[in-house]
């Protein structure tokens, strides 16, 4: 699978139609079309339409912020037929217009999407810890609920949480609808020789099996683990807002004690508890500055 992600990241700007891109990677790979397309997404967590979809936009958001190409150009290059389709896909998953997110990349006072509430009209939370793997310095780290396994407009509940390097932090998720959500992270962690400022590394959490259940009025306890990201990772499009690592974490009051709970998750990555918030529990509003990313 390896193998087939390396082939749909070199040929995203591949006009051809899907169906004959997946024919050559069954092909290369041995398997049968059905069998290829079930053994990716269960690598993976989406189809390789999907995948090959978020590789496209992922590629357009390197290139709008990276020079002033106009938008036709950019759609070209990226596999897309059409500015409109281009267009269309763009902000879908992002979250803002093509000419938008270019404001954002150069800080001409546009915003990040903030989350977008789901449907229904019961709610409940999700919290816990943010940890991260040995051998990083502070990161700062995006943590969303989404309805797909990739970190793509919009999320329904958001947050920026500072992660020391030898501790966990505690997150809060508020107003989750109620029903099954992938928890996903993205972050960038310091380095941690003598000068931290001189390497970034990119971390996320979460798959396409990584799944917490909210119920209305419960708060959901979900451990949240960072890990370097593999190949078989779909890649994050959702405008992010500045992930620029800490000097300095501040501590963050204790997280609420926890009771055992039926829920479980999908994998030990997200450690399924019932919470009992402490009183008058105050309710965190992070104000990121945002950047590009």
């Amino acid at each position: 699978m390896e193998k087939a992600v390396a082939y749909l990241r070199e040929r995203y700007g591949d006009p051809s139609p899907l169906a004959d891109i997946a024919t050559d990677i069954a092909r290369d790979t041995l398997l049968g079309r059905l069998d290829f397309s079930r053994v990716f997404k269960e690598e993976t967590g989406v189809s390789p339409g999907t995948f090959l979809a978020a590789v496209r936009i992922h590629e357009a958001k390197k290139l709008i912020g990276a020079a002033p190409m106009p938008f036709e150009e950019i759609a070209t290059a990226v596999g897309y037929p059409d500015p409109g389709s281009f267009t269309q896909a763009f902000t879908a998953g992002v979250g803002l217009s093509p000419g938008r997110f270019r404001r954002l990349c150069h800080e001409k006072g546009e915003d990040p999407p903030g989350p977008r509430p789901g449907p229904g009209a019961h709610h409940g939370s999700v919290a816990g810890t943010v940890r991260l793997p040995p051998g990083h310095g502070n990161a700062r780290v995006f943590l969303g609920a989404f309805a797909t396994p990739v970190v793509r407009y919009p999320a329904v509940a958001s947050a920026v949480v500072d992660v020391p390097s030898d501790r966990p932090s505690c997150y809060s998720l508020r107003d989750v609808p109620e029903g099954r959500w992938h928890l996903l992270a993205v972050a960038v962690a310091a380095g941690a020789g003598h000068d931290p400022r001189a390497v970034r590394t990119a971390l996320v959490a979460g798959d396409g099996a990584t799944t917490v259940t909210v119920t209305a009025g419960d708060v959901t306890s979900a451990a949240v683990r960072l890990r370097p990201p593999r190949p078989v990772d779909p890649p994050a499009l959702l405008a992010l807002p500045d992930l620029e690592p800490p000097a300095i974490v501040v501590p963050r009051p204790g997280c609420a004690a926890t009771t055992p709970a039926t829920a479980a998750p999908t994998r030990e990555r997200a450690t399924v508890t019932r919470l009992r918030p402490p009183p008058n529990e105050p309710t965190p509003t992070p104000t990121p500055t945002p950047t590009g990313a």
